[in-house]
């Protein structure tokens, strides 16, 4: 058995599981630095350090020294060392991983990329991150930037994501694909029309990835055409990865497992357009199978790769 700690920026959850499961968990809202780090000491003591520690955090972070180092979403948690605390502590191995490459783990041991030496998992939720297995192992890169494919720049312009206009992240993400239906409302607006997501400035704020796509299911014209950019851009980028790593399997999380129907025929078009056919023969896009539980799967996948590397 393992013992996993997801710490995010308003909560956080010890969890015990393995292969077969989850068995117990204990969840709880991230405060100070201080108090967190004691409600994870006292939540493993409780439930037992197990075999191994995993611990899943948003980056960035040094999963090599053990480090978390100032992330966005967790102030105040600033060169943390929390594997070496964990580890004087229960006398276990400790393991660190950023939040995308602990959820592709989590894919790769328990979910939809089973099986896989060469998997790509993609977040694809309010941002866009990326975690890679390559030759049956986690590729962080030199110093846990590998993955950060939202970065991409896609088109000059276009919504903004990962601070860059015309992104990856800005074209497929939760937060992008709002923008970009608020972009579209506004246009049939300014020409005295309307859309069933949007019938008023007035509604432009609450335009949400889930109130287009629900538009888009009932046949809304607008919806669907921002769907439709959605899943060509999802498509060339798809085809960016598949041409230079190659892999096996894609495995999409998020909006992608909600709205496949709605992405999955344009991405595959723009697949068979632009991967190298040999490349992209071999390789399934699928969504991801772990869903709400993937974050407590994740910090899983931590523990048992660092149990079975140490």
């Amino acid at each position: 058995m393992f013992t996993g700690i997801d710490i995010g920026g308003t909560k956080c959850a010890v969890i015990v599981g393995d292969e077969n499961g989850i068995t117990q968990k204990i969840k709880f809202t991230t405060t100070t630095v201080d108090e967190t780090i004691k409600n994870i000491i006292d939540a493993v003591e409780k439930l037992g350090a197990n075999d191994a520690i995993g611990i899943s955090c948003g980056g960035p972070l040094d999963s090599k020294r053990g480090v978390i180092m100032s992330p966005p979403n967790l102030p105040g948690w600033d060169n943390i060392e929390i594997v070496r605390m964990l580890e004087e502590r229960f006398n276990v191995p400790v393991g660190l991983a950023n939040d995308a490459n602990a959820c592709a783990m989590a894919e790769w041991k328990f979910g939809a990329g089973r099986g896989c030496d060469n998997m790509i998992f993609m977040t694809f939720g309010t941002g866009l991150g990326a975690g890679l297995i390559l030759d049956g192992k986690l590729y962080s890169g030199t110093n846990d930037m590998a993955g950060e494919v939202g970065h991409i720049r896609l088109a000059d312009f276009g919504p903004v994501g990962y601070g860059k206009a015309g992104s990856f992240e800005g074209f497929c993400s939760g937060a992008g694909i709002a923008e970009l239906g608020r972009t579209y409302a506004k246009e049939q607006l300014a020409m005295g029309k309307t859309t069933t997501y949007c019938k008023s400035y007035a509604e432009l704020d609450s335009v949400t990835a889930k109130s287009v796509a629900d538009a888009a299911d009932a046949g809304d014209e607008i919806a669907i055409k921002v769907y439709d950019t959605c899943a060509y851009k999802l498509g060339v980028g798809v085809s960016i990865l598949i041409d230079i790593l190659n892999p096996e399997r894609i495995v999409i999380g998020s909006v992608f497992t909600r709205s496949e129907n709605l992405l999955r025929e344009k991405m595959e078009e723009v697949i068979k357009k632009e991967a190298l056919s040999y490349a992209a023969s071999v390789c399934r896009v699928v969504p991801a199978e772990l869903g709400e539980a993937i974050g407590d799967y994740a910090a899983i996948a931590v523990a048992a790769e660092t149990y079975k590397s140490r």
